[in-house]
């Protein structure tokens, strides 16, 4: 194997390495996927200042996420069906997190379950959750989260309804994979995915099945989420879950001003700018974008995480330059997961803190709470609107 020095070289290995049904799962976006591009690509058009003869012989990238302290601020985003990139996926995603001493947020529709993350990790992670239509079911999962002891609860609003994902279709996703004579002679070819997958009882969604009367199984997702999901969710909704969850609420898909406004008056201890990596609308604008308005019009009143479009560590520092306390790595670090396991997932987050600290040092910051506009090139990044 060739030596790996970047998230891309992790995202080739994986390709290799991930049945074709759950690596397009994971790389792709929605209809023609302008928007999952963009969300890279205009972080390309911002430009850093390199500044010299500062001392930053003492650097950290220590500091704090929804007031958790962080070695960096990053978390590892919810991210559905993590267990099909590699067996056991979320519980080597998580271990990892805590060894790295960052978040690591559990999906609602992950392989491995609430309790199966507790039971292999000995601190506080974060869980994400989707509104649906059973709402006894919404406050059963929110009392196994607390019997975990999850210290933030992500509710994601951006999934409504589910975006159309043309490689899901055609490839029909499910988890487990039907075994139809295409998916085995695709799998045949990943022998290491395959052994790994005989060796787990973790093959549905741990959370769902067994825990909602009459779901055995849900071997179309996306069958299951129409039927599931609730589009009448409203910010009623969300102030009625503030109520039953006392820890730290963090609202994830706000995209827009008036959005983030709302989530702050309904007590939301942060909210995450995201278009869910391009996988709902799209022609929607990049996150990154964004994200100068939405800290102008809130990031007074609670704080302002940002993902979508992450891959460096570079990125990690222009979004903090433009006002995020933080950031969320998804695509990142399943790369990382598909290719190695529990072990490139490590590698996925040594390479983004790497990336990142030379880059701050190259800008003449020792401090990543310190970290401002003052660090990009005027003119070549988005200036908020917002008054």
């Amino acid at each position: 194997m060739s030596i790996i020095t970047s998230i891309e070289d992790l995202r080739i290995l994986a390709k290799k390495r991930v049945p074709r049904m759950f690596y397009d799962y994971v790389d792709s976006g929605s209809w023609t996927e302008s928007t999952y591009r963009a969300n890279t690509t205009d972080f390309s058009a911002i430009q850093f200042r390199q500044k010299v003869a500062i001392d930053i012989a003492n650097r950290t990238l220590e500091s704090s996420m929804a007031e958790q302290v962080v070695s960096m601020p990053v978390a590892l985003a919810p991210t559905g069906l993590a267990g099909m990139q590699h067996a056991d996926g979320e519980i080597l995603a998580a271990r990892a997190a805590e060894r790295f001493g960052i978040p690591f947020t559990l999906s609602t529709v992950s392989i491995c379950s609430i309790e199966d993350i507790a039971a292999h990790t000995s601190k506080p992670f974060w869980f994400q959750l989707y509104i649906m239509r059973n709402r006894q079911f919404i406050v059963q999962l929110l009392d196994r989260a607390k019997a975990a002891n999850c210290s933030a609860l992500v509710l994601t609003l951006d999934l409504q309804i589910q975006g159309q994902r043309h490689k899901d279709l055609k490839n029909r996703l499910s988890a487990p994979p039907r075994l139809t004579l295409a998916n085995v002679r695709n799998m045949m070819t990943k022998p290491r995915w395959c052994l790994g997958m005989l060796r787990t009882k973790r093959h549905g969604f741990g959370n769902i099945i067994g825990h909602v009367d009459g779901i055995s199984d849900m071997t179309s997702f996306a069958t299951w989420v129409a039927d599931q999901f609730d589009p009448s969710l409203s910010w009623d909704d969300v102030k009625w879950l503030r109520r039953l969850w006392r820890g730290k609420l963090i609202l994830k898909g706000i995209m827009d001003v008036d959005d983030a406004r709302m989530a702050a008056d309904c007590g939301a201890d942060a909210v995450i700018v995201s278009n869910h990596g391009g996988r709902q609308l799209d022609s929607a604008p990049s996150a990154i974008s964004v994200l100068p308005d939405i800290v102008a019009a809130v990031g007074h009143r609670i704080e302002v995480h940002m993902d979508s479009g992450i891959r460096t560590g570079q990125d990690i520092l222009k979004a903090l330059a433009l006002g995020a306390k933080g950031v969320y790595v998804g695509r990142s670090y399943l790369y990382g997961l598909g290719a190695m396991g529990e072990e490139g997932v490590t590698k996925s987050l040594t390479i983004l803190r790497n990336e990142l600290d030379l880059t701050m040092a190259f800008c003449g910051v020792s401090d990543v709470k310190k970290v401002s506009q003052d660090i990009l090139m005027p003119g070549s990044f988005p200036v908020s609107r917002t008054l």
